[in-house]
């Protein structure tokens, strides 16, 4: 598997979102006074203010994710010191900021926007009404302008108890004494924000809407795994920042901790318990009340499209039976004739002819093995994008104590400032990890033309598009990257690596079956497992938490195909009507310029650029 649920929170905070939008709605204290300018109109403002005035009125909700991009700054600074109001109250002000800004931005004057403010507008209006749709369901989150809706506020994958001491960890600063006021103000709102979602889990028990039992287990289990390591969670981070009353702070974290964070998570832990005594096993949103309904929203939010479940589901069957004929005639070049392509697939994982050296000797050979590949898709960019970027990048090894929970590897743009340079993580805890046959098209994705390159394209936006993020379009896009290297000649030498490329596509073309089987077919979980297993060739024990995952993130796996499917077909559409006047690199140009969007604001983008090339 070459991904996890840790590689989009690892490329969110790549790209200075910290990982903090899934805290937006916890329940919290009451905040402190937002400015005046975070709720004011956006009538007279030119467009690039308006724009960043819905930035500011959308944070006034969320102010984590302020500080995750470090705009907690100045007139702003009290919101570093809180998680914001929220609750019934907090989501129902939240909504209501939306509604307003929905019909504002409708009502904001279009003559003479430029690209850039005309696709910014759309994208907040888009994003801002999936979400009060969402905001509309009596149970679940809902991550605005993000990935990670969830019907069930504390499980697995989901939760305070997990995003809570990952934020006090890395996403809230600790680097002068001045700090120390705001992470303790945070940390006193911890037990209200357990809490309040303990009652809304209670809530929707009572709405009848209980996890499945299998995700339930897992949750309980990693959840008496953080009551031993919360003291260090949230106290640690104080002594590890070596400032100036560090010391005395953390003594005093560790009282919150002892008395209010950790009876907080026993009582949300006793009622895990009780839901799992009344737990079924059916592992689809169509088992819950109201649950195909929430399907479809949750489904549409992740694709940014109109699509239903079941054209999902035969465009997933379809693409991968295409897929696969494909691979077929490359496994028989290279002497796998026998069985299907899924059986085919997983004996040439096991051919010692495209397996890495063990050790620290076949490390080496992988890192080297990547710079050589990036090194040459960067001299390719010339033939494929009008205008390029050349950021700073660079590989490196996962930190040692972070590998054996990650995924293969993850990638993103710097910082836009610069500083902080453009890089891909690698996973070497073992070299069996990878093979030489996908390890190229696994850079591609996760750097050039993919997460890096169009990161750094989405780093001169505005604010606002630094918030609004959707995975339809940078999964689609880092698909659409894989393809640009095999047009560009990646594979011509080296025809297996064409068959990593290809599994890839595969293996995403397989999750359209799967969350859309579970979901709205009843599916089983072992009925979803095992499609990976013998349609794609996949590990049974390398699907298992991938499956798992779609359970608790209805329709979210279902992005990443539906993106390269639907860039792909505007892409065939600009030929089309362009004919001889079609440029390859004018339209990629102009879709990377596009930013992050949903589907249809980048169907609009290519329409602009269409009209363009026509003249």
């Amino acid at each position: 598997m070459r991904e996890s649920t840790a590689t989009i929170t690892r490329r969110q905070t790549l790209a200075g979102l910290a990982g903090t939008s899934a805290l937006a709605l916890l329940p919290a204290c009451a905040a402190k006074p937002a400015p005046a300018s975070a709720s004011a109109s956006l009538a007279g403002l030119a467009p690039d203010a308006a724009l960043d005035r819905v930035a500011y009125r959308m944070l006034a909700h969320e102010p984590s994710r302020a500080t995750g991009l470090g705009v907690d700054t100045g007139e702003y600074a009290g919101w570093r010191s809180t998680f914001g109001t929220g609750g019934a109250a907090g989501r129902e002000a939240y909504a209501t900021t939306l509604k307003e800004l929905v019909a504002e931005v409708k009502a904001y004057p279009k003559e003479g926007l430029t690209s850039d403010q005309q696709i910014g507008f759309e994208v907040v209006e888009t994003a801002f009404t999936s979400a009060l749709e969402g905001m509309a369901k009596p149970y679940g989150d809902v991550a605005v302008g993000s990935w990670r809706n969830a019907p069930y506020v504390v499980i697995q994958n989901v939760g305070g108890y997990i995003d809570l001491p990952r934020f006090f960890g890395s996403g809230q600063p600790l680097k002068t004494p001045e700090d120390i006021g705001p992470y303790m103000d945070r940390l006193a709102e911890v037990p209200a924000l357990l809490d309040g979602e303990l009652e809304r889990i209670r809530d929707a028990r009572g709405q009848g809407v209980v996890p499945p039992r299998f995700l339930l287990e897992k949750a309980m289990r990693q959840m008496e795994a953080s009551l031993p390591a919360a003291r260090e969670s949230y106290a640690g981070p104080l002594r590890a920042s070596g400032i100036a009353g560090s010391e005395k702070a953390a003594a005093h974290a560790e009282r919150i901790v002892q008395t209010g964070i950790a009876p907080a998570l026993e009582r949300q832990l006793a009622e895990l318990m009780t839901q799992s005594g009344a737990a079924k096993d059916a592992a689809g949103m169509w088992a819950q009340p109201d649950g195909e309904a929430y399907y479809d929203w949750a489904i549409r939010a992740s694709t940014t499209t109109r699509l239903t479940p079941d054209e999902i589901h035969q465009q997933g069957l379809d693409e991968l039976k295409a897929l696969h004929a494909r691979m077929d005639p490359i496994l028989r070049e290279i002497g796998y004739t026998q069985g299907s392509v899924g059986e085919r697939m997983r004996a040439l994982s096991a051919d010692p002819r495209y397996q890495f050296a063990e050790g620290d000797a076949g490390r080496a050979e992988i890192l080297a093995f990547i710079n050589e590949r990036v090194g040459w898709i960067k001299s390719q960019m010339p033939r494929a994008f009008n205008k390029l970027v050349d950021p700073p990048f660079e590989v490196r090894r996962l930190p040692l104590a972070e590998e054996p929970g990650a995924p293969g590897a993850y990638g993103g743009a710097g910082s836009k400032d610069g500083t902080i340079p453009a890089r891909m993580w690698i996973n070497l805890r073992t070299t069996d990890l990878h093979r030489k046959y996908d390890l190229a098209d696994l850079a591609f994705h996760e750097s050039i033309p993919g997460h890096v390159w169009e990161g750094e394209f989405s780093n001169r936006l505005p604010l606002i598009r630094s918030i609004l993020a959707f995975n339809a379009f940078s999964e689609g896009w880092a698909l659409y990257a894989e393809q640009l290297a095999d047009e560009l000649g990646a594979y011509d030498e080296f025809k297996v690596g064409r068959l990593g490329y290809l599994q890839s596509l595969a293996f995403r073309a397989c999750r359209l079956v799967v969350d859309t089987g579970m979901h709205h077919k009843r599916w089983t979980r072992e009925q979803g497992r095992q499609f990976f297993v013998e349609e794609n060739g996949s590990k049974a024990e390398e699907v298992a938490s991938e499956v798992d995952r779609y359970c608790s993130w209805p329709g979210q796996a279902c992005g990443y195909k539906i993106g390269h499917s639907e860039i792909v077909k505007n892409r065939a559409r600009a030929q089309g009507e362009l004919e001889s006047k079609y440029d390859l690199k004018g339209f990629n140009t102009a879709v990377v310029l596009g930013g992050n969007a949903p589907l249809s604001v980048m169907a609009n983008t290519v329409s602009r650029y269409i009209a363009g090339a026509k003249g």
